[in-house]
């Protein structure tokens, strides 16, 4: 059964609103095009709505609405890019040429064909959009969650949550390749919890969440919301008890999930093509050669359904697929957009992505995890005579061209003599990425991907990302705590 959002199409709803249509869109890429090698447009309507209550009431409630489009011209490393936000055609034409002058390579400008293509994919059909679900739910939901907080424990002191949903409709026009004029209408919500507890003059304070690209009634499934608000209650009371992290060379297994955020900050933005092309990552020039453990192979993946960083197509137009990093510890490929697969000589891999039409394109990550391995998760813990457990991770560091970086673990355990004992706090770990992979020595069979929270900054743009691992033993990281 067809449903309201199903006869919204980003080609009529630009045509209708705006005027664009596709023989409009061939003469602005045209004459972005000029004698450029390529040239694009990117054109974006995006609704934002927030709601965030603490102490027990509503303190923001804001609905924006955001467009404009964007013109890329490139000739050879040259890139020219000039955004507007007002659609109006003359502005459109001016961004037009503003980007081809950038780009260096003026001239008559010429009208290509830009025939239409169906989306290769369809990973998130929702029958409402979440900006569209009624406000006194969304409202009901979050005084729901503050009132099962604070009955959790009598230690909570304040509860904050926090609802945030977007739809964006895209459409992309190319004067070559396979973007030709594409569309797409993007669905995103996240719901986060914090909860602060306190005893005897000691606070800490506890977070959790999640969502994708999914309707509101998927926090209402399977109870998610109340089980996202126990666990913050969960984390911030066990911090209660923690004791001061060791610190040292040990081993360190990492839980399942989240703490694929190590991989992709310590190891994927080294792999994505920009850096490479460049030579500044730790792994430029060496394709085909081991980089990590036999036991480690990393994907990433931008097709799995409803998941906060997959797309129909990137934000060149491209179709977004599974692209295999590295096999069973060989490096053998790298995340690429359009000019840096072009310039290198290898095929995209639907990896260019932007923060908004105000923003370039460049090589992201989508969702990257470590495949599961054979091993026994509780058996890799026995495996273990001293050493840390860490199951969640806050802010970290990592140089791209070293892939060195720092990570604070914010929830994490000893392990002793086998087993998982007292929580810690404080712990941090420091490595290499590319060295951290090579001492990756029991894989878990319980490959498990984040709740839907990543968000990844690089050059001043952050997109929506996922990440993913299963339980892995890492021996000889180095481990930053206050108890040697």
């Amino acid at each position: 059964m067809a449903t309201a959002r199903d006869l919204v199409q980003p080609e009529r709803f630009f045509a209708d609103r705006y005027g664009l249509t596709p023989s409009r869109l061939e003469t602005l890429v045209g004459a972005a095009a000029g004698r450029s090698d390529y040239a694009d447009i990117f054109i974006e309507h995006q609704v934002t709505e927030e709601l965030l209550l603490e102490d027990g009431v509503v303190k923001k409630a804001s609905r924006t609405i955001s467009q404009g489009a964007g013109v890329r011209a490139q000739a050879s490393v040259r890139t020219g890019y000039a955004y507007t936000d007002d659609l109006a055609l003359e502005h459109l034409e001016l961004a037009a040429r503003q980007a081809q002058a950038i780009a260096g390579h003026p001239g008559e400008s010429a009208v290509v064909a830009v025939p239409g293509r169906a989306r290769p994919h369809d990973l998130y059909r929702v029958t409402e959009a979440p900006v569209d679900a009624a406000l006194e739910a969304k409202v009901a939901l979050l005084g729901r969650i503050d009132a099962l907080a604070r009955a959790a424990d009598p230690r909570v002191r304040q509860v904050i949550a926090s609802l945030w949903s977007s739809e964006q409709v895209v459409l992309m026009a190319a004067s070559q390749g396979g973007g030709a004029q594409l569309g797409d209408i993007r669905p995103l919500t996240r719901l986060n919890v914090t909860v602060l507890v306190e005893e005897q003059g000691r606070r800490e304070v506890g977070t959790f969440g999640g969502g994708g690209r999914v309707d509101f009634g998927f926090f209402l499934e399977e109870d998610r919301w109340a089980r996202f608000t126990r666990e913050a209650a969960r984390q911030a009371v066990i911090k209660l008890r923690a004791l001061n992290a060791p610190a040292g060379t040990m081993t360190v297994v990492l839980g399942p999930g989240w703490p694929g955020i190590l991989l992709h900050e310590a190891v994927g933005h080294g792999l994505e093509g920009d850096f490479n092309r460049k030579g500044v990552s730790a792994f430029s020039g060496r394709l085909g050669q081991p980089v990590a453990s036999e036991l480690v192979t990393v994907i990433d993946d931008g097709t799995i359904p409803n998941r906060r960083g997959s797309l129909n197509v990137d934000d060149e137009g491209i179709p977004t697929g599974r692209t295999v990093l590295i096999d069973k510890g060989v490096l053998c490929g790298y995340m690429q957009d359009r000019l840096n697969a072009r310039l290198l000589g290898m095929p995209t891999t639907g990896n260019g992505r932007r923060e908004s039409f105000q923003h370039p394109p460049m090589p992201r990550m989508t969702n990257t995890f470590m495949l599961a391995g054979e091993d026994d998760p509780e058996e890799i813990i026995r495996s273990v005579s001293r050493g840390l457990y860490a199951v969640a991770f806050g802010g970290g560091q990592v140089d791209i061209t070293n892939g060195k970086f720092v990570f604070s673990a914010s929830e994490a355990y000893l392990i002793e003599g086998g087993r998982v004992t007292a929580p810690v706090k404080g712990a941090t770990l420091i490595g290499s990425g590319p060295d951290v992979l090579t001492r990756v020595s029991r894989v878990g069979h319980d490959l498990k991907l984040d709740e839907g929270i990543g968000t990844c900054g690089k050059d001043g743009q952050s997109v929506p990302v996922g990440v993913g691992l299963p339980t892995i033993r890492v021996d000889g990281i180095t481990v930053g705590g206050t108890e040697v």
